[in-house]
């Protein structure tokens, strides 16, 4: 049985002037879980990250955090949270240690409590022996960390992340959610974050998919792929045929297709017999045909009948990422 939620979202609609940002949106996170927001930008999943860390005012619906209202005692709620945001907070003209004396005045640390409370942080944060050195002097990786000490540091109960992996390289990322982990594991903290990287999402507990201010998928990552498939066929066909071979594919193996753009979404319980009969088939149509396990963004596909990623965003390429690991094959 899952915990008792930490925090409870009902019925949230907010609107930029006549931008709707997010529809009548519900979802609940579990007391000691690492759940992820993940979509596109413009899919609402700032706007609710905002709304959860009080920064801006609820318009439509509620949330409860701890069993409090973010609405009626939002200074109460604060207490609680620990913010990391994708923009830096650290000072860079500061030392480490600098920037975490004073991250705990402003939460009423001081003396013994802060100076214990700072050290074990960058302890475990591997920045012991750069308690003392300037902020500018340090990598994107440690700074982050630096920022992760600074949420922590007056021991919140939920832990709010916008991006967190923003400028990080795969091993910072790697340490970075072995400390997410440890946190959730040892102290229970619940963890949630923002996210635009498929495979990051990958990750967490749970993961609820945005599009258009809306939900569109929840659950754990394992879970919502195996809704989509054992395995996932995507067809390229030549130039100015897509109608046609979906067409043809649905109707002659008798599968699912969905079109996207150039692609060609097929669905079948036997992907290895339908790739065979598609090729016998309709071989001549096809450019190229790739095949493997189904991705979050394969569920993305199938819940809204587009790509994730329509544009590249800030520069990107998360659609190529999001298929790394698939297999391609070029006919002819």
């Amino acid at each position: 049985m899952r915990p008792s939620p930490a925090i409870v979202i009902s019925n949230i609609s907010f609107a930029y002037s006549a931008r709707q940002a997010l529809a009548n949106l519900s979802l609940d996170v579990a007391s000691g879980e690492i759940f992820a927001l993940l979509g596109p930008n413009g899919s609402g999943k700032s706007t609710l990250f905002r709304l959860l860390a009080t920064l801006i005012p609820l318009q439509q619906g509620e949330i409860d955090i701890l069993s409090i209202s973010v609405r009626t005692h939002a200074v109460e709620v604060r207490k609680r949270l620990g913010v990391v945001f994708q923009s830096p907070s650290v000072d860079a003209k500061l030392r480490v240690w600098e920037n975490i004396r004073h991250q705990g005045w402003l939460y009423g640390l001081s003396g013994r409590e802060l100076t214990t409370r700072g050290q074990e942080l960058l302890a475990q944060l591997g920045l012991a022996d750069r308690a003392h050195d300037s902020v500018e002097t340090l990598s994107g990786g440690l700074r982050r960390r630096l920022e992760l000490a600074k949420g922590m540091l007056h021991c919140p109960s939920i832990l709010l992340m916008d991006e967190p992996s923003t400028g990080l390289d795969p091993a910072a990322r790697y340490d970075f959610w072995t400390y997410l982990r440890q946190l959730r594991d040892e102290h229970g903290v619940t963890v949630l974050l923002t996210t635009h990287l498929l495979e990051e999402a990958d990750h967490a507990d749970r993961v609820a998919i945005l599009s258009e201010g809306q939900i569109v998928a929840c659950g754990a990552p394992e879970e919502l792929r195996k809704e989509v498939g054992q395995e996932s066929i995507v067809v390229h066909p030549i130039p100015d045929h897509a109608k046609q071979l979906a067409a043809g594919i649905a109707q002659r193996l008798n599968v699912q297709t969905r079109t996207i753009e150039d692609e060609i979404h097929v669905t079948a319980d036997d992907a290895t017999a339908t790739i065979a009969s598609l090729l016998e088939q309709f071989g001549p149509m096809v450019s190229e045909l790739r095949l493997g396990k189904p991705t979050l963004e394969d569920v993305f596909v199938a819940r809204t009948g587009h790509r994730f990623w329509n544009r590249p965003a800030d520069g990107d390429s998360l659609d190529a990422k999001g298929r790394a690991n698939r297999k391609g094959v070029r006919n002819g």
